[in-house]
C-alpha cells in the first residue's frame, strides 16, 4: 500500500482508522503517521457552530498534546448516521443543544452551503414556534382571566358558606346537618323528659328540659350551620352527653315508640289548627277593604252632592240601547277596580267611540261610581252608571236567590250566631263563606236580558280583569247557537263538573257528567237573543229553588252557572282569558303579556297588599294615579 499524500484534503475533524474495539490495540506507528501528516495542513479555519458531545459506545483516542478526538472507523459511521439524521428540523440538534462553542477545525471541513441553509431554516422553524406557543401561550391566560371575572360577577355574595366561588358544583351537601343533629336532639329530648318525669328523675328532667332550651336558644332563626350561634356545637356535644344518661336509664323500645306517637298526633292536631287559621286570616284579609279603598267613595260621595253633580243626567241615551255597538256590563262596588277595567279596554280599543260601558252598583257606591267617571270620562266611550236597587222587578217575589239571601237559615250559615267562633267549622270551606255572596249584584249576570232588553249582544267583564286587546271580533264569532261564549278551564283532571257539584245527589248525577269541562265567568259573550230563546233565566231560577238547603252545590254563582248554560256553552281560543293571577304564582308570563284579557281571580287581588309582585305592573299601569282624589287617599304604586 502506497503513503498518502501529506496534502490530501481531510474529509473529517477526527481521523478514521481500522482498529479494534479498545483504543489502545491499535498500530502505534501508523498513528504517529497520520498525526504528522494533519500538522504539515498550511490553513486552518475557525468555524462556529454547535458542538454536540460524544457519547454512547463510540471509541475516542486522543493524541498527546491535542484535544482532537481519535474515533474508530465502526463510531465514525455511527457519527455519519447522526448528522444525517440532525437535518430534519424536528429533530435538530440546535434544538435540543443550543449552546454555542468554538473550535479550529481544517478549511477543507467548512459547511457546505446546502448545511448552512439547513442551519437557517431549523433556526427560523424554532423561532416561528416559540412564537406560536409564546401566543397560545397569552391566548390561554386570557381565557383563564376570562372565565375567572366571570365567574366571579356571578357569585351571590349573601349567601355565605354555600359554596365556593370558583366551583358551585362543590357546594357542601350537608351544610345544614349540626343543624339537623340539634332538631333531632331536641325531639329526643322531650321524649325522655316525658318518661323521666313520669317516673320520677327530677334531676334527669330538668337536665333534658335545660339542655333542650338552650340548644333551641342556640338554632333561634337559623336555616343553616353557618347562621348557627358560636357555641352551638358546645350545646348539641352537652345534649348528646345528656341524652346518653337518658337512655341508659329510661330506654324502652316501646315506651319510646308511645311517646313518639303521642308526639305526632299532637303535631298534626297542631298543624290542622295552623291551616285552618291561615286560610281564616287570608279571607279576612282578602276581603277587608284597605283604608285607601275606603277613603276614595267617601270623597267622591262628598263631593259628588257638594258640587252639585247630582243633578246631572246620564248623557248619551241613545248610544246605551244602540245594538250596532259594542256593549260591556259591569256590575261592582270598586270605583278603582272598574276604572282600570274601563281604561283598559278603551286605551286598547281600535275604535272607542262606538263602545258602550254599562255599570251597575249598589245604593251605597253610586254616588262616588257616578261622580268617578263624571269627572274621569274615557277618551270618547259612553258610560251608564245605574243602582242596582232601582230595578223594581228584581224582588224576592221574582228572583229566588234574593228570597234565599233574605232567610234565616241563610244568614245563620254566614253569621255563625250559635258559634263562638268560624274556625270551628270542619267540612264548610271558608271560601263560599264569604260576605260577597250576599250582594246581589254577584248574581244579576243571570238577569241581563232584563237589564238590558234593547241588545242582542253584551260581554259581561268581572272586576278584577285587565283587557290587554281590542276585544271587538268577540262580536264576530260565531256561536254555534249556543249562549255563552267562555273560555274552557279544565286542565286533564282539573276544574270539571264534579269539582263544584254534589254528585252524590241524584239530581246531579241524572243530569249531568262529572267529567263535563267546567269555563270560568268573568269575560263571557252572551247572545241574548238565544238567551230569551232558551228561557236561561227560567232554567237557573228552577235549579236555584232545588238548591235552596245547599246540597246541589255550595253558595256561588259558578256552579249554577255551569248548570244553567249546560250544553250551551261555546269554547273560545285560551288566549282570550287567562285566569289565576289571583292565586297562582307560577303562570307563564309570555302568556300573559300575549293575552287579551287577564283574570285576577282569586283572593290576591291587585290593589291589596296580598297581591303576587310580579302580576301586579300589568294592573296598576292602567291607574291614574296622579288623580287628585288618589292622591288625597294616599294611593300610589
Amino acid at each position: 500500500m502506497g503513503q498518502r499524500d501529506v496534502r490530501e484534503p481531510l474529509v473529517s475533524k477526527s481521523i478514521i482508522i481500522p482498529c479494534n474495539s479498545r483504543v489502545r490495540e491499535c498500530n502505534e506507528p501508523q498513528a504517529l503517521r497520520k498525526k504528522k501528516a494533519w500538522l504539515r495542513e498550511p490553513t486552518v479555519t475557525k468555524v462556529t457552530g454547535p458542538m454536540r458531545p460524544v457519547t454512547g459506545n463510540r471509541k475516542v483516542a486522543r493524541f498527546p498534546g491535542n484535544d482532537l478526538p481519535f474515533v474508530c472507523k465502526e463510531s465514525m459511521e455511527s457519527f455519519e448516521t447522526d448528522s444525517r439524521f440532525e437535518d430534519n428540523g424536528k429533530h435538530s440538534t440546535d434544538e435540543h443543544y443550543p449552546e454555542e462553542s468554538k473550535i479550529d477545525v481544517p478549511h477543507s471541513s467548512s459547511m457546505t452551503p446546502m448545511k448552512i441553509k439547513r442551519r437557517i431554516m431549523r433556526q427560523e422553524r424554532k423561532k416561528a414556534r416559540a412564537s406560536e406557543l409564546t401566543q397560545e401561550d397569552k391566548e390561554s391566560d386570557n381565557h383563564i382571566v376570562s372565565a375567572a371575572i366571570e365567574r366571579s360577577e356571578g357569585f351571590d355574595t349573601t349567601i355565605k358558606g354555600k359554596y365556593s366561588i370558583w366551583r358551585r358544583e362543590y357546594e357542601n351537601p350537608n351544610s345544614d346537618s349540626t343543624l339537623k343533629l340539634m332538631r333531632d336532639q331536641i325531639i329526643m329530648a322531650k321524649a325522655y323528659a316525658n318518661i323521666a318525669k313520669s317516673q320520677n328523675k327530677t334531676v334527669l328532667y330538668e337536665a333534658l328540659v335545660k339542655h333542650s332550651r338552650d340548644s333551641q336558644q342556640a338554632i333561634g332563626e337559623a336555616s343553616s350551620d353557618t347562621e348557627l350561634h358560636l357555641g352551638a356545637l358546645d350545646r348539641a356535644k352537652a345534649m348528646g352527653h345528656v341524652l346518653s344518661i337518658a337512655k341508659d336509664q329510661l330506654y324502652d323500645c316501646l315506651l319510646v315508640a308511645r311517646k313518639f306517637r303521642v308526639m305526632l298526633q299532637s303535631t298534626e292536631d297542631r298543624v290542622n289548627i295552623q291551616r285552618k287559621r291561615s286560610a281564616f286570616l287570608i279571607q279576612l284579609a282578602a276581603k277587608t277593604v284597605p283604608r285607601p279603598l275606603h277613603c276614595l267613595p267617601l270623597q267622591l260621595a262628598a263631593d259628588y252632592y257638594l258640587q252639585g253633580y247630582h243633578k246631572k243626567g246620564n248623557l248619551d241615551k241613545e248610544k246605551t240601547e244602540d245594538p250596532s255597538l259594542y256593549h260591556y256590563a259591569i256590575f261592582s262596588d270598586n270605583v278603582l277596580a272598574t276604572s282600570v277595567v274601563v281604561n283598559s279596554t278603551v286605551q286598547n280599543a281600535k275604535e272607542p267611540e262606538k263602545h258602550v260601558f254599562h255599570i251597575v252598583t249598589d245604593k251605597l257606591n253610586f254616588a262616588a261610581m257616578r261622580m268617578w267617571f263624571l269627572i274621569n270620562p274615557p277618551s270618547k266611550a259612553t258610560i251608564e252608571v245605574q243602582n242596582i236597587d232601582d230595578f223594581k222587578w228584581l224582588n224576592s217575589s221574582y228572583c229566588s236567590v234574593l228570597r234565599q239571601l233574605e232567610s234565616a237559615r241563610i244568614k245563620e250559615y254566614y253569621f255563625k250566631a250559635n258559634h263562638p267562633s268560624s274556625l270551628s267549622v270542619g267540612a264548610d270551606n271558608l271560601k263560599y263563606r264569604n260576605p260577597k255572596y250576599l250582594s246581589m249584584l254577584n248574581h244579576l249576570r243571570f238577569y241581563l236580558p232584563e237589564v238590558y232588553p234593547k241588545l242582542n249582544r253584551i260581554l259581561f267583564l268581572d272586576d278584577d280583569i285587565v283587557v290587554q286587546k281590542d276585544l271587538t271580533p268577540l262580536w264576530s264569532i260565531d256561536l254555534k247557537g249556543m249562549v255563552n261564549g267562555a273560555v274552557e278551564t279544565c286542565k286533564e283532571s282539573f276544574h270539571r263538573f264534579d269539582k263544584y257539584l254534589n254528585f252524590s245527589n241524584p239530581l246531579i248525577s241524572n243530569n249531568f257528567s262529572p267529567e263535563a269541562c267546567g269555563w270560568a265567568f268573568g269575560m263571557n259573550i252572551f247572545d241574548l237573543k238565544e238567551w230569551k230563546k232558551r228561557n236561561i233565566t227560567g232554567i237557573y231560577h228552577r235549579w236555584q229553588d232545588m238548591n235552596e238547603d245547599r246540597t246541589l252545590w255550595k253558595l256561588g254563582t259558578l256552579p249554577p252557572g255551569l248548570i244553567t248554560f249546560y250544553n250551551l256553552t261555546y269554547p273560545l281560543d285560551r288566549g282570550w282569558h287567562v285566569l289565576g293571577l289571583g292565586y297562582d304564582p307560577a303562570l307563564n308570563l309570555t302568556e300573559i303579556e300575549n293575552a287579551a284579557v287577564i283574570h285576577y281571580n282569586g283572593n290576591y287581588k291587585p290593589w291589596l297588599n296580598l297581591a303576587v309582585s310580579k302580576y301586579k305592573s300589568f294592573w296598576s299601569k292602567y291607574v291614574m294615579f296622579n288623580n287628585p282624589y288618589l292622591r288625597v287617599c294616599n294611593l300610589s304604586e
